[in-house]
């Protein structure tokens, strides 16, 4: 006998049309439909043994299908030209189980025009016309100067003015007019004041009564409520009366609570809709927990039901919280709690995303840890025998910055300081940026904010200018300047094919319901910095980044971004339907002014046994780069490999001063200075110098300072702050033809001394 099983059900070929067994034994199925996904095994028995088959696994996809049109959204300009667009959506049907996603666009725009707007204006007053029996005159107008036309504002104010023509001379009934308008106006605000003090009365008398018939409902369950904010749900502290003696409510009413005991429970604790009103017992309230307390004034509260009503204190988180001061944060009220957590995440923030030192006439250097932000003083920057307190710190992440048009913010807004103080060699300040580096698709500026506020171009990065020089690596801008203050890079798109480069993370964490597991996906700039502020806010919330994060080039063609869930287990997890896939515009991508952009998809495990996540995420530009990051992790925290964040971390070291902060050691930066800033009959060796180290642009800046040599170390120095190639530098030494010795043979260290001794004999 053989048979076939579907999940380890019998198949009967009788009940189901679609599936024909045949009577060699094959298992057809005529169309394949949704319901006929699962595990297959054939089964064949007879009286001596059974023997079954490798299961065979049926996953049946469905490519995606658009939607209908939306209707055209109303035109964006209010007066002029502008553009409308519709769109349309991946759901008829949406792709499952790995189907192909629609191709085609999502969203149409075309161009439109609108009328602009007239807003009305009032015509002259008219003439008064004649006093009427009432003693009175008036005057009209008319909005028809011009009249408000598509969609304008009509005029504001009155139409019409009416006043007395006598002066209050006017005689009605033998009286003045001016005293019979007193009377009224006096017997009006009698009946006004009456009616104010019945209605009071009538009020207290209803508080009254509903206090009274509260209170003796209240009596009856032998509680009486002292902190009236308990009756607008939430956790507060309830104090109790003596039981009452009798009271059928309770559980043992001869037995007398004992309102002294407190016991206190630590645990994560799932705050759920406070309307659900399903008792708690007192066994699932102290099972054992591990991150928040909970704390229960009285077991006796348990027996009444009103658990839901307890105090509980927060517990510091592990590497967010400061710790050894648990107490301190455990008395803090649960409507408090939030507040505290927000002001706490935003100082450790601003604390590691600002630095500080004390230079000297040595020079140094400043690290923002992981941001790639950096600032040099060269020796002698400083004056002898004067020391400065420098900082270095990036703006939060709302930049006071905002870009015009298509525009773009590509870097952190980076300050430096003190303000006020000048150097007499330039310094660098490196900015990270995420412009793939083109001339012909990019036109960078430089800028930076006055003291009014106010932003202000320093240079264009093309430009040819003796006040600052730029340098646009693939990943940074190095910057020499002579003041300090608060810079950032803009870019200008030339053409549709300006690609701003964007870094892909996935994090995750468990919710807290236990089967579901939450992915993060974040598109951010490619800049260190961008991607410390995620760091810091996954951290925060408990995430783990699952997958090294992989680059993007977005390009500024006006198509949008989709990130989409792919390949996920469908018999261990599973996604809700439609949320498999989302779509950003273009605009929120482009124009994210350093913001990263977020997206949340959230998984389900069928059961508690399933341990091990594969999936992938699919993040790509609609006619444009793709990127595909493979997840395959554990939930558990214990079982996952840990990703390393950054690959230079330089957190150790924000500050090095004096000789420690400088790749090249200052005798053999002495010699080169000396041997290359010497004219010489086949031109300025400096120039060759700089050419050597890929620096041929604006030569003019470094013709203008008193070394030019040191600055264009300097600017090696700013570049090679991680690797220290001085293999490199050697070689372009060598091939100037002007030393034979190589600055590598120096030692390690040589280089790590506090302390040189200027007369060393070595390298030149």
């Amino acid at each position: 006998q053989v048979e076939w099983l579907k999940n380890e059900e019998p198949i009967d070929s009788n009940l189901d049309e679609n599936i024909d067994t045949r009577a060699d034994h094959n298992l057809i199925i005529r169309q394949a439909r949704l319901s006929d996904s699962g595990n297959y095994t054939c089964m064949a028995a007879n009286i001596v043994a059974k023997r079954r088959s490798m299961s065979a696994t049926v996953v049946v996809y469905v490519n995606g299908g658009w939607s209908s049109w939306t209707e055209w959204s109303n035109c964006n300009a209010r007066c002029g030209r502008g553009w409308q667009k519709r769109s349309r959506t991946c759901t008829n049907p949406a792709p499952l189980n790995g189907g192909a996603f629609c191709e085609g666009m999502s969203v149409q725009k075309i161009t439109c025009t609108s009328l602009c707007p007239v807003d009305g204006n009032w015509e002259v007053w008219s003439e008064w016309s004649v006093c009427s029996p009432e003693c009175e005159h008036l005057r009209v107008r008319e909005c028809i100067a011009p009249p408000p036309r598509n969609g304008g504002k009509y005029c504001e104010g009155l139409s019409q003015e009416s006043e007395n023509c006598t002066e209050g001379l006017c005689i009605q009934d033998k009286k003045p007019l001016h005293e019979i308008k007193s009377q009224n106006i006096e017997t009006a605000s009698d009946i006004a004041l009456y009616s104010g003090l019945g209605a009071a009365v009538i009020a207290v008398a209803v508080l009254v009564v509903g206090v009274t018939l509260y209170r003796r409902s209240q009596s009856e369950y032998g509680v009486d409520v002292i902190d009236s904010s308990a009756l607008t749900g939430g956790f507060q502290t309830f104090n109790f009366k003596t039981v009452r003696q009798g009271n059928s409510l309770l559980l043992n009413s001869s037995m007398q609570p004992d309102l002294t005991v407190s016991r206190t429970y630590s645990g994560p604790i799932c705050l759920q809709d406070p309307m659900d009103k399903e008792l708690m017992t007192e066994s699932s309230l102290f099972n054992p927990l591990s991150d928040i307390k909970v704390k229960v004034q009285s077991s006796f509260m348990v027996s009444l039901g009103v658990t839901e009503r307890a105090e509980y204190h927060g517990k510091a988180h592990s590497g967010t919280f400061p710790h050894g001061n648990n107490r301190g944060f455990g008395t803090i009220q649960a409507r408090n709690k939030a507040t505290y957590i927000q002001n706490l995440s935003s100082i450790s923030t601003r604390n590691e995303l600002k630095t500080t030192a004390i230079f000297g006439h040595l020079g140094g250097r400043l690290v923002v840890p992981n941001t790639g932000v950096s600032l040099l003083i060269p020796h002698g920057a400083i004056p002898e025998e004067g020391s400065w307190e420098i900082y270095l710190a990036i703006s939060p992440r709302e930049s006071s910055l905002q870009p015009e048009g298509t525009d773009v913010l590509l870097g952190p807004e980076v300050t430096c300081g003190p303000s006020d103080m000048s150097v007499s060699t330039p310094f660098a300040l490196t900015i990270p940026h995420c412009a793939e580096v083109n001339s012909e698709h990019w036109n960078i500026h430089l800028k930076k904010r006055t003291q009014q506020g106010k932003w202000e171009e320093v240079m264009s990065v093309e430009e040819e200018t003796t006040s600052c020089y730029c340098l646009l690596d693939p990943y940074a801008c190095h910057i020499l300047l002579n003041s300090f203050g608060t810079y950032a890079l803009i870019g200008e798109p030339i053409s549709d094919c300006a690609v701003r480069q964007l870094k892909v993370a996935v994090f995750g964490c468990l919710s807290c319901n236990s089967l579901d597991y939450n992915l993060r996906v974040y598109c951010m700039d490619n800049t260190p910095c961008a991607f410390q502020e995620v760091v810091l806010d996954e951290r925060f919330q408990g995430g783990q980044l699952l997958e090294e994060p992989k680059l993007l080039h977005f390009k500024g063609n006006t198509f949008s971004l989709q990130i989409s869930v792919l390949d996920i287990p469908p018999f261990l997890w599973r996604i809700k339907p439609f949320t498999a896939c989302q779509e950003v515009p273009f605009s929120r991508v482009w124009c994210s002014n350093q913001k990263p952009l977020h997206c949340a998809f959230s998984l389900e495990r069928y059961t508690p046994a399933t341990t091990q996540l594969s999936c992938k995420i699919c993040v790509r530009q609609v006619k444009g780069h793709e990127q595909i990051l493979q997840i395959q992790t554990s939930i558990l925290e214990s079982e996952r490999e840990t990703i390393a964040f950054f690959a230079h971390d330089d957190s150790n070291f924000p500050a090095q001063m004096g000789a420690k902060a400088f790749k090249i050691p200052y005798s053999i930066r002495q010699r080169i200075c000396a041997t290359f800033d010497t004219p010489n009959a086949k031109g300025k060796d400096w120039q060759m110098l700089a050419q050597k180290n890929s620096i041929s642009r604006n030569l003019s800046y470094f013709a203008t300072q008193s070394s030019p040599s040191a600055v264009i170390l300097d600017l090696w120095e700013a570049r090679h702050q991680h690797d220290g190639d001085l293999d490199s530098l050697a070689c372009a030494l060598e091939e100037i033809g002007r030393t034979h010795s190589k600055i590598s043979d120096i030692t390690e260290t040589e280089i790590e001394e506090p302390d040189f001794n200027y007369s060393r004999q070595n390298g030149l």
